[in-house]
């Protein structure tokens, strides 16, 4: 599938690429930004339900729910791609209920490097399909997608130092 725009970034993180690729293939953990209250998310929050597979397979459920100014947000992904330790791929499936941008396909890509791996993070969306989302889109889903990206690969050296969670 073809998508109307793309963000992507690029980071060195000190961490040898098996171990990145384990921090940030938790949708939990890698989705972290989203599920507390910040500036961009305007005080709102998405929080994760998992199946069996935990989003750490191909086919693989994940389903985010919250609220943004007291509106109520969903949307449903699916791994399209897992090839530990180098690539991780999941798309939306269905209609999303976003504000800013609409189906999305998102991942990231994890190669060696002098001092640890090197990251790239993307997403490549379409805007949403209501008359207020292609508005919303137009307005503010650049500087969103660019915000997640952006954090998801700041984060990602933490998340690499970090053990991650007994669950």
């Amino acid at each position: 599938m073809s998508y109307a725009h793309s963000v992507a970034t690029e980071v060195e993180v000190a961490a040898p690429v098996e171990d990145l690729f384990d921090a940030l293939d938790d949708p939990t953990r890698l989705g972290r930004h989203m599920g507390k209250p910040s500036l961009m998310m305007l005080g709102g929050w998405m929080r994760y339900r998992l199946d069996e597979g935990r989003g750490r397979s191909v086919g693989s459920a994940i389903r985010m729910e919250g609220r943004f100014a007291f509106i109520d947000l969903a949307v449903d992904e699916v791994v399209t791609e897992h090839r530990r330790p180098f690539r991780k791929v999941w798309e939306t499936r269905g209609h999303p209920r976003l504000l800013v941008i609409g189906s999305y396909r998102m991942g990231f890509d994890i190669a060696p490097a002098a001092k640890g791996s090197h990251l790239r993070v993307f997403i490549e969306y379409d805007d949403p399909d209501t008359p207020l989302g292609r508005f919303a889109g137009a307005m503010f889903g650049p500087a969103y997608a660019r915000w997640c990206v952006r954090q998801i690969a700041e984060d990602a050296a933490d998340l690499a130092r970090s053990p991650a969670p007994v669950a």
